[in-house]
């Protein structure tokens, strides 16, 4: 179970704004770029020690891209672009925001650890690492198994409710984290990125022991 199972569960309390877009005439793949380039910000702010604001941004990246769906569901705009941007645009944001954080500089794990700085570098490469193959899993799936159907144009498979700990969880670690830093310091970044190497690559391993189980 994750966050990404309780999606259906929160989507009347998107509605509201997903209308308020509607209204504006905003079509998803704008919303789409409108979370890119918010995310792309955050990185900049998460990069230059803004970690408070980087989080805002993050979050707001997020809202906008789970408003995305809603409004095509609303407007009945779906369509296989919109679908493979929406994928594009959430890689882009996660690795780009968990770059940021490795170019400020700041210590993960150096300031509590005698360990080399190297080490800060190497947890958040495996943090980036761990969040792409996490999802990439899944279009790989698609590809090999075949999976077709699609509700709300989006594709229903097994993977949706596999694997403990996705993108949600990472954007809401590293958003917990960045508005800790104002009272924990770097200990809240790097607490945020400790869990998100270790839990991204954990819960990939989970899917793919999931499917040797059911595809071997």
């Amino acid at each position: 179970m994750n966050i990404t199972a309780l999606r259906p569960r929160f989507r009347r309390y998107l509605e509201p704004l997903a209308g308020l877009f509607v209204r504006l005439r905003l079509s998803p793949n704008q919303l789409s770029a409108l979370s890119l380039f918010a995310g792309l910000a955050a990185m900049v702010l998460f990069a230059t020690w803004h970690f408070f604001f980087g989080a805002v941004l993050l979050f707001v990246s997020s809202v906008l891209d789970l408003v995305d769906g809603s409004v095509a569901r609303l407007t009945g705009r779906h369509s296989s672009f919109g679908a493979v941007f929406d994928w594009i645009v959430d890689k882009y944001v996660d690795a780009a925001v968990l770059l940021g954080i490795g170019m400020s500089g700041i210590p993960i794990v150096s300031d509590v650890l005698p360990v080399p700085p190297i080490v800060d570098t190497g947890l958040v490469m495996l943090a980036i690492i761990g969040s792409l193959m996490n999802t990439f899993i899944k279009p790989v799936v698609y590809a090999e198994v075949g999976y077709v159907e699609r509700e709300g144009g989006k594709i229903q498979d097994p993977l949706e409710g596999v694997g403990f700990f996705g993108r949600p969880e990472t954007v809401l670690c590293l958003c917990i984290g960045g508005a800790a830093h104002l009272l924990a310091g770097p200990a809240a970044i790097g607490a945020a990125i400790v869990l998100i190497a270790v839990c991204t690559n954990l819960s990939a391993a989970q899917r793919v022991i999931y499917l040797y189980r059911r595809l071997a």
